[in-house]
């Protein structure tokens, strides 16, 4: 059984284990260091005292996350939000990713925000086919903007008009 709730400061050690396999074994995530729990902690504050950060348990454990950041500081882009979904690699393939999406969607939209765009790291099929079963739809492609792994990165964009 599966149970999405808002997440707290204390979920960042399960949240920097599903984030760190990404971080230390692919190139979906740009960090290069694995996140600390206090680190981890700290930003889940920061960014819930604004935007939402979801978690999704399964039997008690954490097995995917969502959060939404500002895009933007400058004022006009107040109602335009960055997405990340992450999921632990034994959750993959499960729905997770859809639920936390559709939870994360709502929640911004009682926020008022207009537009989520979401950042993905290519390849990554599996994200792609995520945003797009969200309703995002591909608006941009920069290639080789990040520089991970000895390769260089191409970073497309999905956006969805809430």
């Amino acid at each position: 059984m599966s149970n999405i709730r808002a997440a707290t400061p204390s979920d960042a050690e399960e949240i920097c284990r599903i984030y760190n396999y990404y971080v230390m074994n692919t190139s979906i995530s740009f960090e290069e260091v694995e996140v600390t729990a206090v680190e981890m902690s700290r930003r889940i504050a920061d960014v819930t005292q604004q935007l939402p950060w979801l978690v999704v348990e399964q039997d008690g454990l954490i097995a995917g996350y969502a959060y939404a950041t500002k895009w933007r500081v400058r004022s006009a882009y107040r109602f335009s939000v960055e997405t990340s979904v992450y999921l632990s690699q034994d959750a993959r393939g499960q729905g997770f990713g859809a639920s936390l999406y559709e939870a994360l969607l709502g929640e911004l939209g009682k926020l008022g925000v207009h537009a989520a765009i979401g950042g993905i790291a290519q390849p990554n099929e599996a994200s792609v086919r995520l945003h797009e079963k969200m309703g995002f739809h591909k608006v941009a492609m920069f290639e080789q903007v990040g520089f991970k792994n000895d390769k260089w990165v191409d970073v497309g964009y999905w956006q969805k008009l809430l």
